[in-house]
């Protein structure tokens, strides 16, 4: 196997001065909060203004796996990929200006939570908890490990394993002993340096190439020695981000409705991302953090795919490897060689001290990632899971059960790699959108349905659930245990269950658990009115009263630790703290909607005004790249 340059004493400098900051940044924010309650370790207290909000949006869905993934996704198939971070820019404006209303006014800290309150019973509750862990498994923690252990790998010639316990060691105590306030402002710290190193890359790689145009020009000729066949090759519509609907590799029926579905469940629905809304100060805190994520999502395809693509004109021996033979000596896999893409330019291109940046920044990329998806992990697991199994356990006991099952994620995802390394033909990022595909259209049919269709109820939305999962599983299981194959080499997998492209099946489930969904609803009787006041959209400004369907009656005062401290108001403008579950009559479970606030009618505006902007921008950039 080829061997690239490795780090020196300049590069471990600027990693050591690296980690010295985000320990003083963490340090720092642990005295600006508590991290001996619930509120203050898992939601910050709901004290955290726009700046850290968008940072931490951003830093937490940019992880180590987008740089290797997009950048290698890009070198082997093109723009395309970048597709799936611009349609973050529409959707992320959704959750501010529609679902994050609706959390906030139901008054929620988890995602199981509102559905638990929007159709009551438990079990629904219990079952997205469950799967969104074993998403964050499958999908999120193994596969960033696994990017930062190449990169690991490549700069240090560590052992794969080796490299994903030493990251694994440093970002578990990072995160157990921290809570949501310090990852946030570290994530601000992390943020700028992604941005900032990533640039400097960027500006090498496309130099190396002559700029943009130079990468038109050679990016088609970049053939590994001695192909003959059509692997190998790059493709044709490589520069075109909308490709063929049938034989283009991310079709564009599928990038704009497939895709807009998986990005509609990962920023509105799950707890990573709404987790860090949740904990803004109020709602126009909130909208902005989410119009800043947004500017900041046009970046990736400048700074990860385009650098990407450069990687295989420089290096189309080893990134562009056509064969299993070739592969496995240029980078030890034989299923393909485009996720080294991204380290190969870093520790070729970069000076001393710079290839040190960048591995902070990769490294950046991956603690604050893994740092909130472990927070995340651990709230879900705390208040929908175990507090139901545990039910008298109190704030002391709660917070131990959340730290201890992030070390038991750790153990779950090392599992896990071995699948990761071997999937989708060695592109990490087409394997977290296959699998998202397959599991998670169904809950974002069952979302959008909890907050638009008020006649949906709790029969119709648990057969929906277990529906839908039925029929991912169905294409999930025989794609992974046959295989879809590679170029030249055919998986076993028939055509009838794995001929559809996986973005055209998530925009197919998602309808058919939709129909699911409505059409047990209609079957059983509707919810009353009473128990959906500021839980759907068309109630989202009542003043009534509601009394919640998963209240629970107190036993000799157990099993009342709540992080919820507050209902938030309808205009979120930082109301103070409201009793939660207690109504006029002090009855449990009756929650009554807070006096308004005066609104920040200036600011609101001009982060409406921005909110605009960003779509103006979105729709150029796809009608440009188009």
């Amino acid at each position: 196997m080829e061997r690239t340059p490795a780090v020196d004493p300049w590069d471990l400098g600027v990693i050591g001065g690296y980690f010295v900051l985000v320990l003083a940044v963490g340090l720092w924010s642990l005295r600006r909060g508590s991290r001996s309650t619930i509120s203050g370790y898992f939601l910050a207290g709901r004290s955290m203004a726009w700046g850290p909000v968008g940072a931490s949006l951003f830093a937490s869905n940019i992880g180590s796996g987008h740089f290797v993934g997009l950048a290698g996704t890009g070198a082997a198939g093109g723009i395309a990929v970048g597709g799936f971070e611009w349609s973050g820019m529409f959707i992320v404006l959704l959750l501010g200006w529609v679902f994050v209303p609706i959390y906030l006014r139901a008054g929620v800290s988890t995602m199981p939570e509102y559905l638990g309150k929007r159709f009551g019973g438990g079990r629904i509750q219990l079952y997205l908890a469950l799967l969104s862990l074993g998403l964050y498994v499958s999908t999120k923690i193994s596969v960033d490990m696994y990017s930062g252990a190449i990169f690991i790998q490549e700069a240090l010639g560590w052992n794969l394993y080796a490299a994903v316990g030493a990251l694994l060691a440093v970002t578990a105590l990072y995160t157990v002993t921290g809570g949501l306030a310090a990852l946030m402002y570290a994530d601000l710290v992390q943020t700028l340096i992604i941005v900032v190193g990533a640039s400097v890359l960027a500006g090498y790689a496309l130099g190396a190439v002559g700029g943009y145009e130079g990468l038109v020009e050679r990016y088609p000729l970049a053939l590994p020695p001695n192909v003959t066949g059509p692997c190998g090759r790059p493709r044709p519509d490589a520069f075109h981000l909308l490709r063929h609907p049938s034989t283009g590799d991310l079709p564009w029926p599928g990038l704009l409705l497939g895709l807009g579905i998986i990005s509609a469940w990962y920023w509105c629905t799950d707890q990573v991302i709404v987790q860090r809304c949740l904990a803004g100060r109020s709602l126009t805190h909130v909208r902005a953090g989410c119009v800043v994520c947004g500017y900041l999502k046009v970046l990736p395809m400048f700074l990860m795919v385009l650098p990407g693509m450069a990687a295989r004109v420089l290096f189309p021996e080893v990134v562009g490897c056509a064969d299993a033979q070739g592969c496995r000596r240029a980078c030890g896999t034989p299923v393909g060689c485009s996720n080294v893409a991204y380290p190969r330019l870093v520790l070729t291109l970069l000076p001393p001290g710079l290839r040190g940046l960048m591995l902070a920044v990769v490294l950046a990329a991956l603690m604050s990632s893994l740092a909130s998806i472990f927070a995340s992990a651990g709230t879900l697991f705390t208040l929908d899971v175990y507090q139901r199994l545990r039910p008298r356990a109190g704030a002391r006991h709660l917070l131990i059960a959340g730290r201890l099952w992030i070390v038991a994620m750790v153990g779950l995802s090392l599992a896990w790699l071995p699948v990761v390394e071997a999937a989708r033909g060695g592109q990490l990022f087409d394997y977290i959108q296959a699998v998202a595909s397959y599991l998670a259209p169904p809950v974002a049919a069952v979302f959008f349905l909890a907050v638009f269709v008020p006649r949906v109820n709790e029969p119709g939305a648990f057969w929906g659930l277990l529906g839908g999962l039925g029929l991912g599983l169905a294409r999930l299981v025989p794609e992974f245990a046959l295989g879809t194959g590679t170029c030249g080499s055919p998986g076993r997998c028939p055509p009838l269950v794995c001929g559809l492209h996986y973005l055209h099946f998530a925009a197919l489930l998602f309808l058919a658990t939709g129909l699911i969904v409505v059409g047990v609803s209609l079957c059983y009787p509707p919810i009353p009115r009473q128990h959906l006041h500021r839980l759907v959209f068309s109630l989202r400004n009542s003043r009534e009263p509601r009394i919640d369907l998963d209240r629970q009656t107190p036993k000799d005062g157990a099993g009342d630790v709540q992080l919820r401290d507050v209902e938030a108001e309808p205009s979120g403008q930082g109301a103070g703290p409201v009793p939660q579950g207690a109504g006029p009559s002090g009855e449990r479970g009756v929650a009554e909607a807070p006096a308004p606030p005066p609104e920040e009618r200036v600011w609101g505006r001009v982060v409406d005004a921005n909110a605009l902007v960003l779509m103006a921008v979105a729709f150029f950039l796809w009608g440009y790249f188009a």
